[in-house]
């Protein structure tokens, strides 16, 4: 038995014969484990008064204190226990790092309803399907909905201005709803609407025999081409049903969950199948300690994965397991209770659901192999680059980007990589302004200067690497030195990365900052693959923030910089002068013709719109 400062024993005099969950802390505030348990007496007697594995040992040598909570049921006390792992996320515990809401279909209730994806609340009236495991799968399936039923896709904003077909009806995906339609159009597109919401519900079969006999009925009325139209969306769907469906009996809700845990990491592998698809597939890496064992790691990803408040719906009829599982009816249970409808946890299954557990396992193995090859490929370069520059401990590097269009809108990127490879939580991007457009020697001073104003503030990174030559290297010199003294801390090493001849990879030369000692190093070494990483990785957020920041700039109406024109107005005047353009060539007595707008601020408009030319 351990040494254990905390007094258990008149603890456990005070604890209930009760279902709870209990929270074991490491001083006055801080959380170190979180648990549930049928009776709250038995369970934390164990931890004191019984022979204990080393991770348990290690956790009660560090208890202050405990505080517990009783419950009515052992289920209630497992969807506490989840709740308060996600809250306090206790070292302990094994944690399940995904706290991203899943996306959704969104077949929305206007009278000509569009489909789309959504993510978030459900604040838009119409019907959702869903959720998907992650985006891709819901962009794959647009795309794929797009080709069988044309249905509109686009804004509203853009539906509601547009006055004749756009590219997508011309090449026959889109009826064109935005513009006038017959009621034969209408009708045409109210089934077609139909026919979605039955796809996406499964009903497959049904949907196929209603386009059988609406086929049927056009060539009964001689309508040839219009029957040729349906004949060729039912071929496509049946094309689509061959492709995804699941064969033998595997044709409910299913989710199969496989593990594997090695060197002290852990991957569980989800194959989601719905309405007899399998819709996508997804790795998880909880974090784990060594001496974590396998079927730790799956019990607790299975509650902290299906009681998570994030995952709105997603429940399955079936979860099947690669391994048993510790309080498999109670975790049945609380699923059934929150899901509202019967859920089954499987591990001994057969025949086509056999073959999708070997499927998710593979999968488990090769992405763990995959993970730990990726963190001992990162271990190594930046092991070659401290080689390299003769330095030890890095910890923390950043390296700075800059991006305009001759001149225009300047952004500059800073993002930053640790051991592991990039840390994106602390990636930056800065406009910059009041420079000469173009001058890039003035940005990286800019940014530079914004970004190390306080060394004594955030995380000071050890290497900054500067993306650029000699003189993006000296603006570098000049502000590191100077704020660094200033504050006399030290500074950290500073490289720049200078393109080789024609640009082309592989031969680009690091110039240390201050002593200008060149490093020319070839694509096999280590050190350059981590540096080209880093710079590629800057060159990206840079474009991405300045295309993000130009696109702004152009969609941003004129209109919105005077006094007095709020959105209804400019609603008014681009829908009774026809445009933009319009507005540009309208004088003072059309403008005061639009409703709303008075001579004055007809008057007023036309000066603002002709002053900027």
């Amino acid at each position: 038995m351990p040494d254990i400062s905390f007094d258990y024993r008149s603890f456990l005099k005070t604890v209930p014969d009760r279902p709870g969950s209990y929270r074991m802390y490491g001083d006055e505030n801080t959380v170190i484990y979180v648990g549930k348990a049928k009776s709250l007496k038995k369970r934390l007697s164990q931890y004191f008064l019984k022979q204990v594995n080393l991770k348990t040992s290690a956790l009660i040598r560090h208890i202050h204190h405990i505080e517990f909570t009783v419950t009515f049921s052992e289920s209630e006390a497992l969807i506490l226990e989840n709740e308060l792992i996600k809250k306090f996320q206790p070292r302990y515990n094994i944690l399940l790092r995904d706290d991203k809401s899943y996306p959704y279909l969104l077949l929305t209730a206007h009278r000509h309803p569009g489909l789309y994806m959504h993510r978030g609340s459900r604040r838009i009236q119409g019907e959702y399907f869903g959720p998907f495991p992650d985006a891709t799968a819901v962009h794959e399936s647009l795309k794929l909905l797009q080709k069988l039923f044309p249905i509109r896709q686009c804004a509203d904003n853009v539906y509601e201005h547009r006055s004749r077909p756009c590219l997508m009806a011309q090449i026959g995906k889109c009826l064109a709803p935005c513009v006038a339609m017959t009621p034969e159009a209408e009708e045409n597109y109210t089934r077609q609407v139909e026919n979605v919401r039955m796809f996406l519900k499964g009903r497959d079969q049904d949907l196929l025999n209603s386009l059988s006999d609406r086929m049927q009925k056009l060539s009964d009325a001689m309508r040839f081409e219009d029957a040729a139209k349906v004949r060729d969306q039912m071929l496509a769907l049946r094309r689509v049903q061959e492709q995804n469906s699941i064969s033998g009996d595997v044709m409910t809700d299913i989710d199969v969950v496989a593990h594997a845990v090695r060197e002290g990491t852990a991957c569980v592998h989800v194959l989601f199948i719905r309405h007899g698809r399998i819709i996508g597939t997804r790795s998880y890496y909880p974090k784990i300690t060594d001496s974590d064992s396998s079927s730790e790691v799956l019990d607790a990803f299975l509650t902290q994965f299906y009681l998570s408040s994030n995952r709105g719906q997603m429940f399955p009829r079936e979860i099947i397991t690669d391994a048993s599982v510790e309080d498999q009816e109670l975790l049945s249970k609380a699923l059934t209770d929150m899901s509202g409808r019967e859920v089954k946890i499987l591990t001994e299954v057969r025949t086509d659901r056999a073959k999708y557990l070997r499927l998710a396992k593979a999968n488990a193995e090769a992405s763990l192999t995959s993970r730990l090859a990726s963190s001992a490929t990162a271990k190594t370069r930046i092991e070659d680059l401290e080689r390299v520059l003769g330095v030890s401990g890095v910890k923390c590097m950043e390296c700075f980007d800059i991006s305009h269009t001759m001149g225009e809108l300047t952004v500059a990127s800073c993002v930053n990589f640790n051991r592991d490879g990039p840390d994106r939580q602390r990636y930056r991007r800065f406009n910059i302004e009041g420079i000469t457009p173009g001058d890039d020697f003035a940005a990286m001073h800019q940014v530079l200067t914004r970004r190390y104003r306080d060394p004594k503030e955030g995380v000071i990174p050890d290497i900054v690497f500067i993306d650029g030559g000699y003189g993006q290297l000296k603006q570098a010199e000049e502000v590191i030195g100077d704020i660094f003294a200033q504050a006399q801390a030290e500074p950290p090493l500073l490289v720049a990365v200078t393109k080789g001849e024609g640009r082309k990879e592989g031969l680009e030369t690091l110039i240390r900052g201050y002593s200008h000692e060149e490093y020319h190093l070839s694509l096999e070494d280590p050190a350059l693959q981590l540096v080209l990483h880093i710079r590629d990785e800057s060159h990206r957020f840079a474009i991405t923030g300045h295309r993000g920041r130009r696109l702004k700039a152009r969609t941003h109406s004129a209109l919105e910089d005077i006094p007095g024109i709020g959105p209804k107005r400019r609603q008014a005047l681009l829908r009774h002068l026809g445009g933009r353009r319009e507005i540009m060539r309208a004088g003072v007595d059309e403008l005061s013709k639009v409703p709303g707008i008075s001579r004055d601020l007809a008057q007023q408009i036309y000066d603002a719109l002709h002053s900027l030319f």
